[in-house]
C-alpha cells in the first residue's frame, strides 16, 4: 500500500469515528427539581400514602448532606424492592440552582428530588414537623398510614438509617434518631 492510500485510509477512519460520536445519543441533563411549598409537601405525603416513605432534606452547601447523600442513594436501591420509597428535598435558594443541578448530576439519585419554593420558611417547616427548626440534613420517616414515625437529624450513620428503615418496613413505629439520641 502506497503512502497516498494509507493517508486516505486514515482519513476515512477519522471521518467514521467523528460520525459515530456525532450520531451517538447525547445524555440529557437532569431535569430541575420541581418546586414545593407547604401545600405541595402535604400533597407529596398524600401521594405516598400507603407506602413506607423516607423524606430527606438536604442542601448543596451542607457538608453532612453531601456526605450522607450517596449512602441514602444506596439505601434507596437496597430497600426499594422491600417497599421503601425515598424522596429528596433541596433547601437551596433559587440562586443556587446550578449547584443543585451539579449535585444531582454527580450523585445520580434513584429517587425523585424536589426543591423548596423560596419564602414562607416557617410555614414550610410547620408543614413538615412543628418541632423541626430546619436543621440539615434531616430525614423524616412516614408509615404507610402517613403518620410520621421518626426522624434522623444531623447526618446519621448507615446503621441508624438501616435500623429505622427496617422498623418502618416491619410496620413498627420507627424510632429514628435525633443527633445520635433515640427519638421516641
Amino acid at each position: 500500500m502506497d503512502k497516498t492510500a494509507r493517508i486516505r485510509t486514515c482519513f476515512a477512519a477519522i471521518l467514521l469515528a467523528v460520525a459515530a460520536v456525532a450520531a451517538a445519543p447525547q445524555a440529557r441533563p437532569p431535569r430541575d427539581p420541581e418546586l414545593l411549598d407547604a401545600q405541595g409537601y402535604k400533597q407529596l405525603l398524600e401521594k405516598y400514602r400507603g407506602k413506607a416513605l423516607l423524606v430527606n432534606f438536604w442542601a448543596t452547601w451542607c457538608e453532612p448532606c453531601r456526605d450522607e447523600y450517596p449512602m441514602l442513594n444506596e439505601l434507596a436501591k437496597q430497600y426499594a424492592p422491600k417497599g421503601l420509597h425515598v424522596v429528596g428535598i433541596s433547601l437551596d435558594d433559587d440562586g443556587e440552582i446550578i449547584l443543585v443541578r451539579r449535585f444531582l448530576a454527580r450523585y445520580r439519585p434513584v429517587f425523585p428530588n424536589f426543591r423548596k419554593r423560596a419564602g414562607h420558611n416557617d410555614e414550610f417547616q410547620r408543614a413538615v414537623d412543628a418541632g423541626w427548626n430546619g436543621a440539615l440534613p434531616t430525614s423524616f420517616f412516614y408509615a404507610a398510614d402517613g403518620t410520621q414515625v421518626g426522624h434522623i437529624t444531623g447526618g446519621g450513620d448507615r446503621a441508624a438509617y438501616e435500623a429505622a428503615i427496617r422498623t418502618l418496613l416491619a410496620g413498627g413505629s420507627g424510632s429514628g434518631e435525633q443527633n445520635g439520641k433515640p427519638n421516641r
